[in-house]
Formats: C-alpha cells, structure tokens, sequence
C-alpha cells in the first residue's frame, strides 16, 4: 500500500480529530472578530492551500456576507507594497507553516492591527507563531509528497469556523456527519482501480466544476498533475464556456463534478453539451442522472450540501490519482522533482 493510500483512508479520523481540537480555539477567534469591525478577509497561501482559500472565499462570502480577497504575496514580499489591512481578518494558510511569503504577509497584517489567524499541520511552525490564532489540521504526520489528509482538514477547519462564526444550525449538523461521509465516500471506491485502466495513457485532460466545488476541480487537477505527469487544467463550468471549450475534441478526457446542489442544473448542461462534442465524460455525483451520462461514473456519499460535497469529491479525485499513477508505473509517494515543503519568498 503507498502512503498516500494510506493516508487518504485516514482522512474520516483526521476530520474528526481535528474539528475536536479547534472547537476552543475558535471560540477565541469569533469573539476577537466580535471586537472589532472587520470589512474584509484576506487570505494568503499556496499551492493546495490556495484551493483551500478558494473554497474559503465562498464558504465565509456566502454565510457571512463579508468580501473575500485571494492575497498576492508577492506584492508584499518582492514590490514591497504596503497594502492597508486594519480593518481585516487576515488568514495565511500553509500545511507545513514554512511559507515564508505567507508568514511576511502575516507579519504585515498583524503590524496594522490587523486580526491574523494561521491555519497549518505543524503546532511550532514559523506561520503558527506568529499569527494571533492558530488553527490546527491535526491531521498527524503525512509523509507522500501529494497532500490529502492536511488538505481536507483544512477545509474542515475552516468550515467549522465558518459554521461558528455564522452560527448557521444546518451546517454545524453536517459537519459532525462529515466523517462518516468521507468514509462512505471511501468504501464506495475501494475498487476504484477497477476504472482507471481506461486513463493509463492519457497525457492531458479537464476537471470542470461549478460554485463551491470550484476548489474541488482545482485540487483534483492537481493531484492529477503532480502524481501522473498529465497536464490536468482545472476550470469553473461558467468560465470554460468562454472559450476554453474550443480545445475540446473527440475522446478528450474531461472529468466533471456535478454533485447534488445548486449549481447542478449548470452542470448537466455542460455534460450534454461535452457528449455532443464526443468528449470522454467521467462525471463524479450522487446522482444516477448524472452518473448515467458519463462514460465513467464515479459515486459519492449522499449530500445536497454545496460545501459538504467538496469534501466526498476531494477524497475521489485523491484515490483517482493515487490509483492512475500505479496503473501509470509511477510512484505517487515521490513524483519527480517536487519536495513535500516548497518555500516561496
């Protein structure tokens, strides 16, 4: 078993564990937020973590109402700008806490007054020292190169903050159902090999989604590029339209999430419209509908949640690349030229 098998299958207990260890923590935060009038959040990361953020923005947009910003570190850290952030909640998110881009940003934002939270997997890392609030993956040690377990408690973190911050009841239920989701979702793939096959030779494809899911689409293209070698380009369902669409001919692989939720109806008419054009179809949903068009269906847990099936489609795409790189003659533990900690100035 490669580790990055092993550590996927451990991602329902590393949930758990670390929803538990951030319930204090949090409590802190929203009543530090509570003091002050925070107009923006603005959040810095990289890599995986970045589609943390991306699902971040939506998740805090849509149930606190409150604009998000992607953070440009390098306007801190190589034009020395001096963005004005008093009045913001500043996140940096890091698995290891060794992005240093991020943690200057932090610095900055915390010099202005600014409330500063670090999210990582790493208790005594550079980033965890020096925001205000930590936030804890508590995912335990990972060691293949490929995030998985830190990157969906990552997202579990943050939605749990969110659902706290919020006080939304309807979520904070969903997130103690999360886990036994997410091993649902794992049992119902334990074969997913058995699909694989079918991509051994593919050298390039698409990762579509809609809403949420977004980041999603972004992190399985991801895993997808660094464990098989295969030129994976993610995109939103309302943005392939504009023109990315054109580079889709017969057989090309496109994979597509397209989870029960609102943003489905947009999703099923992409599918068609790729059906029409011959692409290759693996659809990822709850759904028989939508698993019956896809020349691949792979199924998840059942969820109508926008931000509980990021998680389901997450962990698929994670067991999907794991598996093709093996079918590929890969190792998905070690992929060629990557470190498991990049540090970015």
């Amino acid at each position: 078993m490669t580790k990055m098998w092993q550590e996927i299958l451990e991602q329902p207990k590393a949930v758990e564990s670390c929803i538990e260890y951030n319930k204090n923590i949090v409590k802190e935060l929203i009543s530090a937020i509570g003091k002050k009038k925070i107009k923006m959040v603005i959040i810095a990361a990289r890599g995986t973590s970045d589609h943390a953020a991306i699902y971040a923005k939506y998740v805090i947009e849509t149930f606190i109402g409150i604009p998000v910003s992607l953070a440009a570190p390098s306007v801190v850290t190589v034009y020395e700008g001096r963005l004005n952030m008093n009045d913001c909640l500043v996140l940096g998110i890091s698995q290891s806490g060794k992005a240093e881009d991020v943690r200057l940003f932090l610095d900055l934002a915390k010099s202005q007054g600014a409330v500063t939270v670090s999210l990582t997997n790493d208790l005594l890392s550079p980033l965890s020292r020096e925001a205000d609030f930590h936030l804890y993956c508590a995912a335990g040690l990972e060691q293949s190169v490929a995030a998985t377990k830190t990157f969906t408690t990552q997202l579990a973190a943050l939605l749990y903050f969110v659902s706290e911050w919020s006080n939304n009841s309807e979520m904070k239920k969903e997130i103690f159902l999360l886990a036994g989701g997410i091993e649902e979702t794992i049992e119902i793939n334990k074969n997913i090999s058995d699909f694989v096959e079918r991509y051994r030779f593919m050298n390039e494809c698409f990762v579509l989604a809609r809403g949420i899911n977004y980041a999603a689409s972004m992190e399985a293209a991801l895993k997808i590029q660094e464990t098989c070698y295969v030129r994976a380009k993610s995109y939103a369902t309302s943005d392939f339209y504009h023109g990315p669409f054109a580079m889709v001919d017969r057989d090309m692989p496109v994979i597509l999430f397209m989870p029960e939720g609102k943003a489905y109806a947009n999703s099923f008419e992409m599918a068609e419209k790729l059906l029409e054009v011959g692409a290759d179809l693996l659809v990822v949903s709850n759904l028989d509908e939508a698993l019956m068009l896809g020349n691949v269906g792979l199924r998840i847990a059942e969820t109508s949640s926008d931000y509980i099936s990021p998680f389901f489609n997450v962990v698929t795409a994670q067991m999907f690349a794991c598996e093709l790189s093996l079918a590929k003659g890969l190792n998905p533990d070690s992929p060629r030229s990557l470190n498991k900690v990049t540090i970015t100035i």
